[in-house]
């Protein structure tokens, strides 16, 4: 296991808190959010509690490496959907950009736990 393994892993296990938390919460830019992306609170709400259910996952991961891969491609699945989401809402690219970025993070530690299994 290596140092930037567990690094990027804690580092997308905080920002993936945060975002499912504020999800789960229902506080009300995800609120606005959720209507904007033609959700309703209890289907974004689900999205949060998988997000949390990937960060487990990621963080088993650093135990055992298969769990964590398979979080990791689950959360991968997951940021291309919101995507996908924000594209057919008619969103700017910048709007987007956030699941771009934590994709390509999670994607990181999908390399990271292959090259060191």
């Amino acid at each position: 296991m290596t140092t930037a393994l567990i690094v990027l892993t804690v580092v997308v296990g905080l920002v993936l808190t945060g975002a499912a938390g504020a999800k789960i919460a229902a506080v009300p830019d995800m609120r606005a959010r959720a209507a904007h992306l033609g959700f309703s609170m209890g289907s974004y709400r689900v999205i949060g509690a998988l997000e949390l259910a990937g960060v487990a996952g990621l963080a088993a991961g650093l135990a055992w490496r298969p769990t964590g891969m398979a979080a990791a491609v689950g959360l991968a699945a997951m940021m291309v959907g919101a995507v996908v989401c924000h594209l057919r809402a008619g969103d700017r690219a910048a709007q987007a950009l956030p699941a771009v970025v934590v994709g390509a993070a999670v994607v990181a530690v999908l390399v990271l736990q292959v090259q060191t299994a």
